[in-house]
C-alpha cells in the first residue's frame, strides 16, 4: 500500500465507523424488543407485588373502588382502559368474555378520562368489570408500569403481578396468552 493510499483508507474508515456503529445499535434494539411486537415489552413487575394503591370508584356505574387488597386469594385480571382509546373499544368484546369466566375477578382502571365518556362509554358497550379505579391524574398507570392504553397485568391469588399485556386483546392473544397464563395462575396453590 503506498503512502497515497493510506489518508484515503483512515477517511473511509472514518466515515464508515459510525454507520456502521449505528447499524449495530439499530439491530441491538429491533432484536431486544422482540422484533418490534410491542405485546412483548418486558415489565419490572413480573413476580413483584401490585401496587397497593387504591383508586376512586366511577360513580354511577354500580361497581366498588378499585383496591388492591381484595386481590389477595383469587386471580385477578386488571384492565387499563379509557373511552377516548379505539383500541379500547375493539378489545371490548373479549374484556365481556372473560368477565365471564366466574373463577376470576376483571377490575378495570379507567385511565386519564372524563367521568361522563367513562360512563357513556360502559353503558354503550356493557360494564363486564366487577370494580373500577379511576386514575383521572395518571399517578396509577405510572405505579402498574403503564407504556399506553390498553394493557393488562394478571394478578395471581399471592397477590403478584404474573403476567403482563401490552395493547389491545384479541381473539389470539386471549387464546394463546392469556387464558393459559389464567389457567397457570389458578393451578398454584395460594
Amino acid at each position: 500500500m503506498s503512502e497515497v493510499d493510506a489518508p484515503a483508507l483512515r477517511r473511509r474508515v472514518i466515515v464508515l465507523l459510525p454507520i456502521a456503529a449505528f447499524a449495530a445499535l439499530v439491530a441491538l434494539f429491533y432484536f431486544r424488543l422482540g422484533s418490534g411486537d410491542p405485546s412483548r415489552l418486558p415489565s419490572a413487575l413480573i413476580g413483584k407485588p401490585a401496587p397497593g394503591l387504591v383508586l376512586p370508584a366511577l360513580d354511577g356505574v354500580g361497581v366498588p373502588a378499585f383496591a388492591p387488597a381484595e386481590f389477595a386469594g383469587q386471580v385477578t385480571v386488571v384492565n387499563v382502559w379509557a373511552s377516548w382509546c379505539l383500541p379500547c373499544r375493539d378489545e371490548h368484546p373479549f374484556l365481556v368474555q372473560l368477565a365471564a369466566d366466574k373463577r376470576i375477578r376483571l377490575v378495570g382502571i379507567n385511565y386519564k378520562d372524563a367521568p361522563a365518556n367513562a360512563k357513556s362509554f360502559l353503558s354503550r358497550y356493557g360494564n363486564p368489570f366487577a370494580a373500577i379505579g379511576v386514575d383521572s391524574g395518571g399517578r396509577a398507570a405510572i405505579e402498574w408500569g403503564v407504556y399506553g392504553v390498553p394493557e393488562t397485568f394478571l394478578v395471581g391469588r399471592d397477590g403478584k403481578i404474573a403476567f403482563k399485556h401490552v395493547g389491545p386483546i384479541d381473539a389470539r392473544s386471549l387464546d394463546a396468552l392469556i387464558k393459559p397464563a389464567i389457567e397457570k395462575a389458578l393451578s398454584l396453590s395460594p
